[in-house]
């Protein structure tokens, strides 16, 4: 190779290796905002590459140092600035053709998922088993979710964290993975984020005795009733209402509070929690940030270094 051929070769290298460094920022973690990532990321400044492998795989990255963000559906105990960028239900989604309005009390609900309500005859639906679909990876969702069986009434024993120790069903990966066996599987049931709800959705009873679906409206009421603290965290596992729907949950962002990207990352989280780019997010089925916590998320992006 002559001098000429080796500078040339010399440059193009260096040339690629600081296009990637600028282009892509790695996240990864929670499957619940996954859809509404993408569809954001798609557009923001800089080129996210965002891998939906649960909440649980995206914390332990975060503290590895292995990628710049993280996103989780459960507030951690982690060195990391949580920055709340949607919410939404989390809906049961079940795969019962006999049975088109299911309608679930409180106790049914924790009933499923501890294994004392195993026939669709105890839920008003002609008799058939009841196959409850859970997570099997870390998850948020499952947080959310198993704190709201541990608010309900009935008896569950088994507490709440992104994994527990479930006592009947079978389990899946990912928000998509328990949609898709619920999907093959008749007489199934198992809980997903609204956006990933593409079937039968069973309403459930709230606090006030009311039977809500987790339309856009009823979630959004839901949330109403979360409060956030000084750093942004917080859950309400059954709030009060009329129309609320009782199994709500905000998803965050994890950021490093000092990063070498955090430049890059606040422009990515700026276009995030722009009033454009929240306003779609009834599209896809997610709720928009009430705007004082938008205001005071965006206050948050500023203070990473």
């Amino acid at each position: 190779m002559n001098k000429l051929s080796a500078a040339v070769t010399t440059l193009a290298t260096a040339l690629l290796i600081t296009g990637c460094g600028q282009k892509t920022i790695t996240a990864a973690g929670a499957t619940f905002p996954a859809p509404l990532y993408q569809r954001w990321f798609a557009t923001s400044p800089g080129q996210v590459n965002y891998q939906a492998i649960g909440s649980g795989a995206g914390i332990r990255q975060m503290e590895a140092g292995t990628i710049d963000f993280g996103a989780t559906d459960e507030s951690v105990d982690i060195n990391a600035v949580h920055i709340p960028t949607t919410g939404g239900a989390i809906a049961l989604l079940y795969n019962n053709p006999s049975c088109p309005d299911l309608k679930l009390n409180q106790w049914q609900v924790v009933g499923i998922y501890n294994g004392t309500v195993t026939d669709w005859n105890q839920v008003g639906c002609f008799s058939g088993p009841i196959l409850p679909v859970y997570r099997s990876d870390g998850s948020g969702t499952t947080a959310a979710f198993t704190a709201s069986l541990d608010a309900f009434e009935g008896e569950w024993e088994q507490g709440h964290g992104t994994s527990v120790a479930w006592q009947a069903g079978i389990g899946a990966k990912g928000n998509a993975g328990v949609a898709a066996v619920v999907k093959q599987n008749k007489g199934s049931i198992g809980y997903v984020n609204y956006s990933y709800a593409n079937g039968q959705v069973a309403a459930v009873e709230n606090r006030a005795g009311n039977f809500v679906f987790p339309t856009t409206e009823n979630a959004q009421a839901g949330l109403q009733g979360i409060t956030l603290d000084s750093e942004l965290k917080g859950t309400n596992p059954n709030p009060s209402g009329d129309q609320v729907y009782p199994i709500v949950t905000y998803t965050w962002i994890l950021a490093h509070p000092e990063h070498e990207r955090n430049e890059e990352i606040k422009d990515v989280l700026r276009y995030v929690l722009s009033k454009d780019a929240q306003a779609s997010a009834p599209l896809l089925g997610y709720i928009p940030l009430p705007e004082s916590i938008r205001l005071q998320s965006l206050e948050v992006v500023e203070t990473l270094k």
